[in-house]
């Protein structure tokens, strides 16, 4: 029999006690007589129908209706093993370890989805009241991202996958959307710059989601900010207000904002590349989602925003914020960091440690823990070197200033003989003897110019003018010692490379000694 409602069957005990009959009854509620004949003898075996009998209450009615015909149910492949699942649940036993021991332990063959609907039967949870919070004018702004697929990227020539940012005031649920292809620090950044510059002020809190270019630590109490973010809102004076871990609602408004360009937008959307998407996005976030009534305004948000909330928003800061990113990074042993594919040095006591580097838009600061240790101009593109000789070790940084033109330099200070030697050696071919010429140079640091000198005249006098030697006659003290007067012998000059010309070519048996 159709079960009717209770307050159907009121009506039609009323009906049959006033004389009606059965076939208007039927006629007018538009059953069939069939049910309401099966409705009327139930009514008079239950004595509804005697006419100095009160007409009976919901419970007497409901005692009577019954349950009603229940649907099918099938039973569950975990039902033979309920005492077990309710011992282990007992134990505090996670669903996916019972799972697993069923299928172990106990022959189990079932899948893991019937476990957890049979564990929420034996276990339902207790609904849980919420809280709705209302937000004044300029209160609040709750920022998030959602993913919405796969984009083409100009700059990269292929498919990327792409996210929406969205950016909703509490008060008026007037949003900022755009597309990006990551969610990094510098990309977080430059979205609440935009968004700011969109709303035309700043907001007194910001709530943002628990990712790492906003969060750094997430605590329950003390969460930890990213350093940039940090600054950023020091720079335009909100707070920041985190939501707790695996609380998605506590930033419902903009998880509606989200779902709504995902669904609204973006469904059955084919774009040519970001920035189209980009400029259509603009014109629908004021166009459509601007204009629409809210389903818990019941206002346009754009006009909420423009009558009440836009002079609720603090003013914008004179100048505009630098820091994109806060990151940590090591000294490797050349003295230099690297920073998105360029290198910047860093004096040399700080190898092996790790630095936080500050990046800016144009500038690098590199620092140790408060100490700004190397300020450097920012790359404008990768594989850009920023070095410093001063971060380099005396020693090495010595030899990578002395070039052949400094080492000229350096040699015609000490003397004509110095420079003569010098010249002598950098001209030489086919071997490069810088080496060696900056070898010489730094003798004078220990022995001083004069006697560097004199070795070198001395070395020119007898025709060997090498490193070795020139160290020799210093260690000998023979600078100290007059030249002979008279010339030396001829020095032979021993060419290293030099071949027999048989070597090269064929001679011929007449011309052979």
């Amino acid at each position: 029999m159709e079960q009717l409602h209770m307050n159907h069957w009121r009506d039609l005990i009323y009906r049959l006690r006033a004389g009606d009959s059965e076939r208007q009854i039927a006629r007018d509620v538009g059953l069939s007589r069939t049910t309401v004949h099966k409705y009327h003898e139930l009514a008079q075996a239950h004595g509804f129908l005697e006419p100095d009998r009160a007409a009976p209450d919901d419970e007497t009615l409901r005692a009577a209706l019954g349950n009603g015909p229940q649907p099918p149910h099938a039973l569950s492949s975990v039902k033979p093993y309920q005492e077990i699942v309710q011992r282990l649940l007992d134990q505090q036993v996670e669903m996916t370890a019972i799972y697993q021991r069923l299928r172990d332990n106990h022959g189990y063959r079932g899948s893991y989805s019937a476990v957890r609907r049979f564990i929420h039967h034996l276990q339902p949870a207790a609904p849980e009241a919420v809280v709705r919070v209302h937000s004044d004018p300029g209160e609040e702004m709750q920022v998030d991202f959602g993913a919405v697929g796969r984009l083409f990227d100009p700059g990269a020539g292929y498919l990327r996958n792409c996210y929406v940012f969205v950016a909703t005031l509490s008060f008026s649920r007037h949003q900022y959307a755009e597309l990006v292809f990551d969610q990094k620090t510098p990309t977080w950044i430059a979205l609440h710059q935009r968004t700011f510059e969109s709303f035309g002020g700043v907001p007194a809190r910001v709530v943002p989601d628990n990712l790492k270019p906003a969060v750094k630590q997430i605590l329950v109490h003390d969460p930890v900010l990213g350093e940039a973010y940090r600054r950023l809102a020091l720079h335009y004076g909100f707070l920041v207000s985190p939501t707790l871990p695996a609380t998605p609602q506590h930033k419902g408004k903009v998880e509606n904002g989200v779902h709504y360009v995902q669904r609204n937008f973006m469904a059955g959307q084919d774009f040519v590349d970001l920035s189209v998407a980009n400029q259509h996005l603009k014109v629908w976030v004021r166009e459509v989602a601007g204009t629409r009534l809210h389903g818990t305004t019941h206002q346009p948000p754009l006009q909420l925003f423009n009558d009440y909330e836009r002079a609720a928003l603090r003013p914008l800061p004179p100048n505009p914020f630098t820091l994109c990113e806060v990151k940590p990074v090591t000294v490797h042993p050349d003295c230099h960091v690297q920073i998105a594919g360029s290198y910047y040095s860093v004096p040399y006591r700080y190898v092996g440690q790790t630095l936080e580097a500050y990046i800016s838009e144009r500038v690098v600061e590199l620092y140790h823990a408060q100490e700004l240790v190397a300020t450097h101009v920012r790359s404008t593109k990768p594989g850009q070197w920023h070095t410093r000789l001063e971060d380099y070790p005396p020693d090495k940084a010595a030899y990578l200033q002395r070039t052949p033109d400094r080492c000229r330099a350096l040699a015609a200070q000490v003397g004509l003989a110095t420079r003569q030697v010098v010249e002598q050696l950098l001209d030489e071919r086919p071997l490069d003897r810088l080496r060696a010429v900056q070898a010489i140079l730094r003798l004078q640091e220990s022995v001083g110019p004069r006697r560097l000198e004199a070795a070198c005249a001395r070395a020119l006098y007898f025709g060997d003018i090498s490193y070795r030697r020139i160290k020799a006659i210093l260690n000998a003290a023979l600078d100290r010692a007059p030249l002979p007067e008279a010339a030396p012998p001829p020095v032979q000059q021993e060419f290293v490379f030099a071949r027999p010309v048989t070597e090269f070519f064929v001679v011929p048996e007449e011309v052979k000694p």
